[in-house]
């Protein structure tokens, strides 16, 4: 699940404030895992990830989003675990369901009916002994677009090169430029209200993760550290407006829009993706 990234009203100002925002961060806010933690955290990644294997096998046309929200509800709790979206700051389901031109957090309901052709946005989370963990898929529905799949394809890809960068010694926003560099030549809008964040025993820890470019390194990057790596890529423009339920995220120029998020832990060589199988 994607955090605000709290930026100015200021169209020039959105990679400043996300900038002085992280700057400003205590290192001590940003937990390090020990050993014991941070097995409970590939347990709880790997229950996810188990979790969006099934869910995915629900995406067909004539589902409602409502029953693929009791789906994942039932997966979560049948693995003992606790969905950490439902009632998140009043949330009301265990899984964001967003269809087409919306970005993240949509409701699930009964009359919302997946179509063929629609692209259909997965984002969900449980907590396992205390720790939580957090990731989203994009799916067709059925047969889709050329124009649909590459925009899932570049999400996707995205990810792999954002955290490319995710190593001990690296700096936050090493990932955060590297995301940017490979969306950008596709034309596509990089989502800047929303961003990643960290991960623990809380949903939302600090630091937050934008997706853009930044020009300062932000902070460095230490083994023991666990991030959400999230973006959100619209085909129009970045831009994005809030319905009235408060919750679900839409582009504000009705394009497309794909999310891929893992959990991911940082360490001394290479990145370890918590929530893939």
């Amino acid at each position: 699940m994607s955090d605000k990234s709290n930026k100015f009203e200021c169209e020039d100002c959105f990679a400043a404030s996300v900038d002085v925002k992280i700057r400003g961060i205590d290192m001590a806010a940003v937990t390090i895992k020990s050993a014991e933690e941070i097995e409970k955290m590939r347990r709880a990644g790997r229950l996810l990830a188990r979790v969006h294997e099934e869910l995915a096998k629900a995406i067909r046309p004539g589902v409602s989003t409502k029953e693929i929200d009791t789906v994942c509800e039932e997966l979560i709790r049948g693995y003992g675990c606790t969905p950490n979206f439902l009632n998140y700051e009043g949330y009301p389901a265990s899984v964001c369901v967003s269809v087409n031109e919306e970005v993240v957090h949509g409701i699930p309901r009964k009359d919302r009916i997946l179509r063929e052709g629609d692209i259909v946005s997965l984002d969900t989370g449980l907590i396992y002994q205390g720790y939580h963990s957090d990731a989203a898929r994009t799916y067709g529905v059925g047969q889709i677009s050329q124009e649909a799949e590459k925009l899932i394809e570049v999400t996707r890809e995205s990810f792999f090169q954002g955290i490319m960068m995710a190593r001990a010694g690296k700096h936050l926003h090493d990932i955060s430029n590297a995301i940017a560099d490979y969306v950008i030549p596709y034309g596509y809008g990089i989502v800047h209200d929303l961003v990643g964040h960290g991960i623990g025993t809380k949903l939302h820890e600090p630091p937050n993760i934008p997706n853009f470019p930044q020009r300062r390194r932000g902070i460095r990057l230490k083994a023991g550290m666990t991030l959400a790596i999230e973006p959100m890529i619209n085909i129009g423009t970045g831009e994005v407006d809030w319905l009235d339920d408060g919750w679900t995220v839409v582009s504000a120029d009705s394009s497309l829009s794909a999310h891929y998020e893992n959990t991911v832990l940082i360490t001394d060589g290479e990145p370890e993706i918590l929530t893939l199988l």
